[in-house]
């Protein structure tokens, strides 16, 4: 059995790592920030020009510690990781399902019977612990629609087709987002999902949550040896991780979806945690990265042995916590 280890998030930017022992140093101007042992860490994810050194990136690419380089926004730019794991053979037989789209779809329906049927289940808990608070009717009427959507998914065998129902799914689902949200309405509100650039407080926290969440899927993908870019739904594009975005459909609703609801019913962040640039995109600040940060690494220590950790509050920031790495957040 794999032991889930420690995912390090670098937020502070121009940090240099270095390697000295088993151990990763963080600097910045030449004085030393941190020591951490590498021997309990699966990944390190540094946000903003940070540098390494080669010495630190041969011995994590050796032990199979990847290390990621996003912007401060979250956006990917590079991933340091050792040999391909697996075999040539696996590798093969996934690049032959993938040319054939009738193979791939029932693939495919797998990842999104898998999405809906969570997205399902959120909104039963909340019609269950929230019932006063809620419309019960539009809920209710929601997921019957998910559940007919579910049958026609099932017996799907068409690639077009199940995109289809996919995007009937998710804006049937989307109707209630904005009704999950429980506090602070003024500040954070759900009409629609905008990306590049988001427009609102709430988009900019589900895309930062979703890249996290694909960072996760390479990693998971490439250990045990399959092609992150071929996927089945997702049809290969240069630069795309199309598997990992395959996989992560059947997680965004447990996993992103439910942690952005729970940081804003819990207030972990507010307004002053976001600012509106001249384009009108959204940016969540410095401090609040870091403190999404910080809530997502407890949120992945959960004790449970099981797939999910489910706790007393549907909303808290500590429920349905998938068994992803544990991390911890470095800043100074």
């Amino acid at each position: 059995m794999k032991k889930l280890l420690n995912t390090l998030f670098v937020t502070q930017p121009d940090t240099y790592l270095h390697l000295d022992g088993d151990n990763v140093v963080l600097t910045k101007n030449k004085e030393k920030l941190g020591r951490i042992p590498l021997h309990n860490l699966e990944a390190i994810v540094a946000f903003g020009y940070t540098g390494a050194s080669p010495a630190l990136m041969g011995y994590c690419a050796e032990r199979n510690v990847s290390i990621t380089f996003l912007t401060m926004h979250g956006r990917f730019l590079a991933r340091v990781i050792g040999e391909s794991r697996g075999n040539v053979t696996l590798r093969k037989k996934q690049y032959r399902i993938s040319d054939e789209e009738k193979i791939s779809a029932i693939v495919a329906r797998n990842f999104i019977t898998g999405k809906i049927y969570n997205n399902k289940w959120i909104l039963e808990r909340m019609t269950r612990d929230y019932a006063l608070r809620i419309n019960i009717q539009k809920f209710k009427n929601v997921s019957r629609q998910l559940t007919e959507i579910l049958k026609e998914v099932r017996k799907c065998s068409d690639l077009e087709s199940l995109r289809g129902w996919e995007g009937q799914a998710a804006n049937n689902y989307n109707r209630c987002f904005d009704d999950m949200i429980l506090q602070q309405k003024e500040d954070f509100y759900f009409h629609a999902r905008s990306r590049r650039p988001a427009l609102d407080n709430v988009n900019a926290m589900l895309s930062f949550a979703y890249t996290l969440l694909a960072n996760d899927m390479k990693s998971a993908l490439e250990s045990v040896g399959l092609d992150a870019y071929v996927g089945f739904l997702h049809r290969d594009r240069p630069g795309r991780a199309s598997l990992a975005l395959d996989l992560m459909e059947e997680l965004r609703g447990v996993f992103a979806d439910k942690f952005v609801l729970s940081l804003i019913n819990k207030k972990a962040l507010n307004k002053k945690d976001f600012y509106k640039k001249e384009n009108g995109a959204v940016i969540m600040t410095e401090d609040a990265r870091r403190k999404f940060l910080s809530c997502l690494a407890k949120q992945k220590t959960g004790k449970n042995n099981t797939s999910f950790s489910r706790r007393k509050n549907f909303l808290g920031v500590s429920t349905v916590c998938p068994g992803f790495t544990a991390g911890q957040v470095f800043e100074k």
